[in-house]
């Protein structure tokens, strides 16, 4: 297996079509051959990841599929649909290397046994649902761990994604190495706060937190 995203921008003239490719390709991407779990995405701009943060002109596919069936997938209408509108396009292929949580109560991304002894980029996914009550207390706490976000050393770039813009919120994150992830994930005062925050207000009514290692990329993410 291996896991892949995909992210592409559009003209807002195309926005229309991006949605409507969003609605007909939910399906069509679970069922692919080979895919064991996909998602199609909205992203924000990654300033605020707030619901503000949304941006219409971005937009992307996760999936965890066999690697022997990836060609067909790229080679697939729903692939080329995206192209015939994109201005820009970046992809990531990615090795899990560990994943803590659920996302739609799966554990998407399979870790192998051995640990990963590489170097290199790491990715780091988030995702959460957040408990409807608690939406306000989650917003409010946010802008302090972006400010953290950008300020940290090791990181390459990092965007909002999220199914829905409220609700279902979570990241996309490019770090230089581990050590400079790890720093930021629990070394950050802001971050750590947010950790404590959340385990004692209960904002996520599920959540996930994987990181992998960044075998391949190719075109622009911002």
């Amino acid at each position: 297996m291996i896991t892949v995203i995909y992210f592409w921008k559009v003209k807002p003239k195309f926005v229309p079509i991006a949605i409507f490719y969003m609605a007909i390709h939910r399906r069509a991407v679970r069922k692919f051959p080979g895919v064991k779990f996909a998602k199609l995405l909205g992203t924000g701009k990654g300033i605020t990841f707030t619901p503000l943060d949304a941006s219409a002109l971005r937009w992307g596919i996760l999936l965890t599929i066999n690697k022997s069936d990836l060609n067909k997938f790229e080679q697939s209408s729903i692939i080329k649909s995206w192209q015939r509108i994109a201005i820009s396009s970046y992809t990531a292929k990615l090795k899990p290397i560990s994943s803590h949580g659920f996302w739609s109560k799966q554990q998407p991304f399979e870790i192998e046994d051995t640990p990963w002894q590489g170097d290199g980029k790491i990715v780091a996914i988030t995702r959460a649902r957040i408990a409807w009550l608690q939406n306000i207390k989650f917003w409010r706490a946010v802008p302090p761990v972006t400010n953290s976000l950008h300020n940290s050393p090791g990181l390459i770039a990092a965007i909002g994604i999220g199914e829905a813009p409220i609700g279902l919120q979570g990241t996309f994150s490019i770090w230089q190495d581990s050590a400079s992830l790890r720093n930021f994930a629990y070394k950050g005062e802001a971050h750590s706060r947010a950790i404590t925050a959340t385990a004692e207000n209960k904002w996520y009514s599920e959540e996930l937190f994987a990181r992998f290692a960044l075998l391949a990329e190719s075109g622009e993410l911002l």
